[in-house]
């Protein structure tokens, strides 16, 4: 215990009389630990939540194309939509006895720039995200009348538009807002939905019909063009969708829609399971992720290099203090032990400040992330890069302090005593 404690006070001089180099070496160590924790971290999450995430749906049935854009468009209210499909292939799959939930979706629109969804009451009263979790609208407000103007709105799109219970608004034409795109239809909220932590926080959800009634829409259920009458219904062969949102009664019912559409058939496409298309497209960006890593390894080297060299340019001044020390009885070791120990101790508190700097850089992450997305990241969430980045630095700081513990270990007691003049 005397000798830890004889080694802590030398530290501590050390580090008092160097204060500045050592502050600037424990500042490069922190942002090397907090970006490696944060890279791992934010690589982790953004993955679970676009991939491995519960929706609420098994598959996505839309027009033909690529099943990631489905998907985007759909799940993640993200790109385009690659096209529509008719009414009567939605009510197929309602009448479908292998179909628990058929949810169909009309997208074109938006409002300010978040993305208005025409669907049916079903989406909020009949479906479950997962355990316990619906789309439900918070106390005061209700769900829309499918036979009006209304809407129910996210919690985001509430928050940064304004929008509130009894809010009229009238949509934009297209998914990009421009001023002069504006419908001449106004609609009224009647609701805002609970904040889900999902894509759904960044949408305006109508009436399906609302889309099919919107003025400037055209319909081409039957091929040709139909646009809707004032106080006439619309015949369902002229109906289109964008996609169904679709459940199935048991796990294995995917392969044999999977097989009808997109094996057999020519018209749709069917994104099953979900998560597979999001999930490619993390193994195709995987080579981003690997080059993030690298970088925050090289900062890390870069930092345990900043230790050495920190410790090591301080060498020839403390000499004449080791020299000392070994004449007052203190043994070689003793002297090798005090480097490591400095700069163990630099790398140790690097870590710890890394923590800061990880919390910095995911606050921001949270931000960007749910305001593009919809998508809630989480600060303090764990992951073992947390536990083990710090060791790794914490060992890196340890070896950085052999080189000038050895060079401290051959000091010649003799010659640094000498008079220096």
């Amino acid at each position: 215990m005397s000798a830890f404690t004889g080694l802590w006070l030398i530290v501590r001089r050390s580090l008092r009389q160097h204060a500045l180099s050592t502050s600037v070496t424990v500042l490069a160590a922190a942002l090397a630990s907090g970006l490696v924790m944060a890279v791992f971290s934010v690589s982790a999450q953004t993955r679970q939540a676009f991939a491995g995430g519960d929706v609420g749906f098994d598959a996505v049935l839309g027009a033909r194309g690529s099943q990631l854009q489905l998907v985007l468009n759909t799940v993640f209210h993200l790109e385009t939509s690659p096209g529509n499909i008719p009414w009567q292939m939605y009510a197929e799959m309602r009448d479908d006895p292998r179909v628990d939930v058929a949810i169909p979706y009309a997208v074109g629109d938006n409002y300010r720039g978040f993305r208005i969804v025409g669907t049916t009451d079903e989406l909020f009263s009949g479906l479950e995200l997962g355990p316990g979790r619906r789309l439900a609208p918070r106390a005061g407000g209700r769900v829309f009348d499918e036979a009006r103007r209304e809407a129910l709105i996210g919690s985001q799109v509430a928050r940064e538009t304004g929008l509130r219970v009894g809010s009229t608004f009238n949509p934009y034409h297209g998914v990009l807002f421009e001023e002069r795109q504006q419908h001449a239809e106004e609609y009224l909220v009647v609701g805002v939905l609970e904040t889900s932590n999902s894509p759904s926080d960044r949408v305006v959800w109508i009436p399906i019909d609302g889309i099919f009634r919107m003025s400037g829409h055209v319909l081409r259920g039957t091929g040709d063009d139909f646009q809707a009458e004032p106080g006439t219904a619309i015949a369902d062969e002229h109906k289109e969708v964008s996609a169904v949102m679709l459940r199935f009664a048991g796990p294995q019912l995917g392969f044999q829609f999977d097989r009808l559409f997109n094996k057999q058939g020519k018209v749709a496409t069917l994104a099953w399971p979900i998560g597979k298309s999001m999930a490619e497209l993390f193994d195709k960006l995987g080579w981003v992720n690997r080059i993030l890593e690298l970088v925050a390894y090289l900062v890390v080297v870069v930092a345990a290099g900043s230790i050495l060299a920190s410790i090591y340019n301080t060498m020839n001044e403390r000499r004449r203090e080791f020299a000392i020390l070994r004449s007052l009885g203190a043994r070689r070791r003793t002297v090798f032990g005090a480097i490591v120990f400095e700069s163990t101790v630099i790398a140790l508190l690097g870590s710890l400040l890394g923590y800061a700097v990880y919390a910095a850089i995911l606050g921001a992450a949270v931000v960007v992330v749910q305001q593009q997305t919809g998508v809630l990241l989480e600060v303090f969430r764990f992951h073992p890069a947390l536990v083990w980045t710090p060791v790794g630095m914490v060992v890196l700081g340890a070896l950085a302090g052999l080189l000038p513990a050895f060079k401290a270990y051959a000091t010649d007691v003799a010659t640094h005593l000498a008079p220096s003049s």
